[in-house]
């Protein structure tokens, strides 16, 4: 099945998110159907800050080995694409298509560094649809097709009446070529039956506290479940208690206990 159509059936996609080769394989094992890149994993890993600190050339390292490890469909989460003009996106993204990735996430906002006070501005809306119409129409020239899950930060923000300028900017973005809508920290039921409702688009939530389970997503209309970095900072703290136990019982009795064999 085409990665377009997996966003189009009656229960979710659940996205697998991956940040380096074994988890991409843990993934395939588990018996995921596609998996996504998380760009705030991916920079803790490196040992970055999230914001594009990551340079493209090790993005695109990476995303060449999770290709050679797994056949799944690959999506590949580009901040706000790695350039600052839509023609060194549109490079950006052919590199990637070449490398068999079938998909990418765009956010309209950008993280402002100041000297460590850093802060993400979220895009006028205007500015961000004409850079994905110019993606989109450099992708087309180029004869190359992949899903522009376009990103909007009204929520993550907090903006005054993120409702009602999420589904204003999700409407501009699908007339300006995008395939679907991801809304990081969206987690009320009204609100998200409203977006579905209000955009022509496949709707994308990610993991939460408080986020409905997703037989329940389903019924408000979901077409794609994304799980961030969650995943990533939950093997972090696991990780972490090992080392701590180990040191502080003398012992590998922590690694072994439940090992299996």
């Amino acid at each position: 099945m085409y990665f377009t159509d997996l966003h189009h059936q009656a229960s979710p996609l659940l996205l697998a998110n991956v940040w380096d080769a074994a988890s991409a394989r843990a993934a395939e094992s588990a018996g995921y159907a596609a998996i996504g890149t998380s760009s705030a994993a991916i920079a803790a890993m490196l040992g970055y800050a999230d914001g594009e600190e990551v340079s493209f050339s090790e993005l695109h390292a990476l995303v060449q080995r999770l290709r050679a490890v797994t056949e799944l469909p690959l999506t590949v989460d580009m901040e706000a694409g790695y350039g600052d003009t839509s023609a060194a996106v549109v490079e950006n993204l052919l590199k990637l298509a070449a490398s068999g990735v079938v998909g990418v996430n765009l956010e309209d906002s950008v993280v402002i560094r100041n000297g460590g006070n850093d802060v993400r501005d979220l895009l006028d809306s205007a500015v961000f649809a004409q850079r994905l119409r110019d993606i989109r129409a450099g992708l087309q020239a180029a004869g190359v097709s992949l899903f522009l899950n376009a990103r909007t930060d009204t929520f993550l923000l907090n903006v005054d009446d993120a409702l009602a300028q999420t589904i204003a900017r999700g409407r501009m973005y699908a007339a300006s070529g995008a395939d679907g809508l991801f809304i990081p920290c969206l987690v009320n039921e009204a609100d998200i039956a409203a977006i579905v409702a209000g955009i022509p688009l496949p709707v994308n939530v990610m993991c939460m506290p408080h986020l409905p389970r997703f037989s329940r997503l389903a019924e408000l209309g979901v077409k794609r479940i994304s799980m961030g970095n969650f995943l990533y900072q939950r093997v972090q703290r696991i990780l972490q208690e090992l080392y701590v136990a180990v040191r502080g019982e003398q012992s590998f009795q922590a690694l072994v206990d439940d090992a299996g064999h």
